[in-house]
């Protein structure tokens, strides 16, 4: 009887923690890497700054939208963006936009720019359809706006659900790293999904 009790017990013990495991983690690296990011105080900066290559990043305390990409990115998936988008703008530099005036690539830059990272993406293939169809937003996916003054800016899709149905975006749009409802509340331009 003893036994059984114990047994029981430890049963009871595993299951809660395993309960307690479940509610903190999604089933989605890229969500949890991003969730991670709303624990940190992060000031909206998007000054240049010569980074170090490959692997170069922000001072830990700064960031924009695509800084929370970025790192949620490498923290996950080991995947730098920064290399990445480096190496395709070097090798197809007409194929991004020329909004900046710039002769050729910067490493230092180009890869925190959301027309540039919405060019890679779609270049990859990782290009999903924009609907206004909540359901078809699935968590890890990234979306890109151009918001009601036309700036450009880019979130990943949560694993947590709205009051309304709608998928939550983490994100940084001027505040810090935030989880809000926001995926229909400005024009989507983009809609992506990094198979890595």
């Amino acid at each position: 009887l003893q036994i059984a009790r114990a047994m029981r017990q430890y049963f009871i013990a595993v299951m809660l923690i395993f309960l307690a495991g479940a509610q903190t983690a999604s089933a989605n690296p890229l969500v949890d890497a991003a969730r991670e990011r709303l624990t940190r105080h992060v000031v909206y900066n998007g000054a240049y700054v010569r980074l170090s290559y490959p692997g170069g990043d922000v001072p830990d305390g700064q960031g924009v939208c695509t800084d929370v990409i970025i790192r949620s990115l490498r923290a996950a998936y080991g995947f730098d963006l920064q290399k990445q988008v480096h190496e395709d703008m070097a090798a197809n530099f007409s194929n991004y936009p020329d909004i900046w005036g710039l002769t050729r690539p910067d490493r230092n830059i180009d890869h925190r720019r959301v027309p540039n990272l919405e060019t890679y993406f779609k270049r990859t293939g990782a290009n999903l359809p924009i609907t206004q169809n909540a359901a078809d937003y699935k968590p890890g996916d990234i979306v890109s706006w151009r918001l009601d003054n036309n700036l450009p800016h880019i979130g990943i899709v949560s694993d947590k659900i709205g009051p309304q149905g709608t998928p939550l975006i983490i994100h940084n749009i001027g505040g810090g790293v935030r989880e809000d409802d926001i995926l229909f509340d400005f024009k989507i331009v983009g809609h992506f999904k990094l198979v890595l």
